[in-house]
């Protein structure tokens, strides 16, 4: 159960009842929290396939194989971070009904359930060359700190962004770019997605500010509180800089610029100006919903980028 959704029915309670905790504990009973581990693989991937001209089917190859991986990866992730953040889970109303808290999972079971999904983002890696596999391993030590981050420091936002942006990377190289942290476009394509994760998470993390504050939960929103938007229109205009870098840093057209920026920007700026970060449904709502621009404002400026240059040969 998304934790606030309330009574509303999700697609997975038509499966039996003991399998119900565990799609709770995945987080998704919306595809939100997949797109959000899936998007920055795939602009790494068709970023470096428009950068060295590779195939059309060699390119949806990797990507599906990504899609595959990322779901497998996400449940390992999420059952991770609900092992270590039971005890803190338990202490906040908003997060207290998860499975682990609540006794509707073993923390033991948990544990095993995280690591057969681990196991299964493994394999797809198999599909993928050799390097692809060492270039994950940045990701999974991220993740593996990343509950704890919340207890050492005020920017676990940065650190949230850094693993899932890291996609970015593993993308890039599944599609045979050798070092791709060394190419400029690619490069600022992953920060610029360690700023979006950074903004939308900060803003969910407002949900439980007060919470957050009376147990001792580090957050950004924790750090900024009333200033927080102030600093997330700065690092939105980060943002787009960087995206603008990158598509002068490989010679891509205007309409990647357009699609890209003005994406962004219509979506982000609009996230950032109407969410009221005092009301939790506000914060929710904006961060379950207002990603989908952004995320295929990206996408689909680097995919038209990649047609582009494919058939002009």
């Amino acid at each position: 159960m998304s934790d606030t959704q309330g009574n509303q029915r999700r697609w997975y309670d038509c499966l039996p009842s003991s399998w119900v905790p565990y799609m709770e504990m995945c987080h998704i009973s919306t595809p939100a929290p997949i797109f959000l581990i899936y998007f920055p693989h795939i602009y790494g991937a068709i970023c470096a396939a428009a950068i060295e001209y590779q195939p059309l089917s060699k390119t949806l190859y990797t990507c599906a194989v990504l899609l595959g991986g990322t779901v497998f990866f996400s449940n390992a992730a999420h059952a991770w971070n609900d092992i270590i953040d039971a005890p803190i889970d338990r202490l906040i109303p908003r997060t207290a009904n998860r499975p682990i808290p609540r006794g509707a999972i073993r923390p033991r079971d948990a544990f095993t359930f995280a690591g057969i999904n681990a196991v299964g983002a493994a394999a797809f890696l198999l599909l993928l060359p050799r390097e692809t596999a060492l270039c994950t391993v940045p990701t999974i030590v991220g993740t593996l700190y990343y509950p704890w981050a919340k207890r050492h420091t005020y920017f676990a936002q940065v650190v949230l962004g850094y693993c899932l942006s890291w996609g970015c990377m593993v993308g890039a190289s599944a599609m045979d770019m050798s070092k791709p942290w060394t190419d400029n476009s690619v490069l600022c394509i992953f920060l610029a997605c360690i700023l979006w994760t950074v903004i939308y998470d900060t803003i969910y993390s407002h949900m439980d500010l007060q919470e957050d504050i009376r147990v001792g939960v580090k957050s950004m929103a924790v750090l900024l509180q009333n200033g927080t938007k102030a600093v997330l229109w700065i690092l939105l205009g980060c943002m787009l800089v960087l995206l603008v870098v990158a598509g002068v840093s490989s010679d891509m057209s205007i309409q990647y610029v357009a699609i890209a920026v003005g994406g962004c920007l219509t979506s982000q700026a609009l996230m950032i100006y109407m969410v009221d970060l005092t009301v939790p449904e506000s914060c929710w709502w904006w961060f379950a919903n207002g990603f989908w621009i952004t995320g295929t404002s990206v996408a689909f400026s680097l995919l038209y980028e990649y047609l582009l240059r494919l058939s002009q040969g």
